[in-house]
């Protein structure tokens, strides 16, 4: 007797051998991206060059415009990317309870509303498309109260024009419920999205690592999002390097093909943070740059492997 997650397995296995009858939709390969605020404090070129190293050519930005003289210069950051290969998918938003759009405290609001207004047009001036942004404080499991969403939904709201006005796609996250208070599973981000009702928030950013606590079935829940998600964070199940833990690969490959995720402005960005309750003090770390390498290496490695494996099929 199969399982149910493989029953659903192969049903996925089946759509995509069937997608690769029309060889066009399987001719381009997976954009890869690296999310570069798990590296802890090192310089953007020295993790520019690290990526370069991989074969990597597309970065998420660390969004750290935490104030008005803080963060990454659009010209700088411009000039090490070109002298590396690298071109921005899009930015990692931070939300903690200092920047927190679901708070009950309107000074916390307001302060989520000032980082949109510096990080939005920072994404674009970089060449960003997406912006992730995360509905509650990452960190804090346990609910102000019974009116975060809509607290949240209409702070965010109040922002939303911005990322039209920039050309910038606001990407939901959903975040297990070990680190967030709400918005765990991609029919939550759906509904979320609903409520604010604007095309400047109309997207959703996945994550593996989140997707293994909160879904029934990760490719699943990938194919429920189909064309909202714009990039999927991935790790393996212990949240390392890809190929030391027990992450379906080529299942959510496969699922990711069946949506169309193998084309320009969609990616699959790595963000393999270690285990723990709070991923934020990883930003504060001081790098391992030979643990550093390998993490990158053996990571960007495997997926392609994997990639080729499952299209040879």
């Amino acid at each position: 007797m199969k399982q149910h997650f493989e029953e659903k397995n192969a049903q996925i296995e089946a759509r995509f051998l069937e997608l690769k009858k029309s060889p066009e939709k399987v001719k381009s390969r997976l954009n890869l991206s690296w999310s570069n605020w798990g590296f802890g404090l090192e310089t953007l070129a020295d993790s520019a060059a690290r990526l370069q190293k991989a074969e990597v050519t597309f970065i998420e930005l660390h969004g750290n415009h935490y104030g008005t003289d803080l963060g990454y210069k659009v010209d700088e950051t411009l000039e090490i990317l070109a002298d590396h290969g690298l071109r921005v998918s899009g930015v990692c938003g931070m939300f903690s309870a200092d920047n927190d759009l679901s708070s009950n405290r309107a000074i916390c609001r307001q302060a989520a509303i000032d980082y949109l207004r510096r990080e939005i047009p920072f994404t674009r001036e970089v060449g960003g498309s997406y912006l992730l942004v995360v509905p509650g404080a990452v960190g804090r499991p346990k609910a102000y109260d019974d009116m975060e969403f809509e607290r949240s939904a209409g702070t965010l709201g109040q922002c939303a024009d911005w990322f039209v006005k920039h050309g910038v796609k606001g990407a939901i996250e959903p975040i297990r419920s070990a680190e967030i208070s709400f918005i765990h599973t991609v029919a939550d981000a759906k509904r979320y999205i609903e409520a604010i009702d604007h095309p400047g928030i109309a997207h959703i950013n996945g994550d593996v690592y989140h997707m293994q606590s909160e879904e029934s079935h990760i490719g699943e829940a990938i194919l429920n999002a189909g064309d909202s998600l714009v990039n999927l964070h991935f790790a393996d199940s212990n949240r390392c390097a890809l190929g030391e833990g027990s992450m379906d690969v080529s299942t959510i490959i496969r699922a990711l093909y069946l949506i169309g995720h193998n084309q320009e402005g969609r990616f699959v960005t790595f963000e393999p943070l270690g285990p723990g309750g709070d991923p934020y003090p990883a930003m504060y770390g001081k790098p391992d740059k030979p643990k550093l390498d390998a993490l990158v290496h053996d990571s960007i490695r495997y997926f392609r492997e994997c990639e080729e494996s499952v299209l040879a099929e």
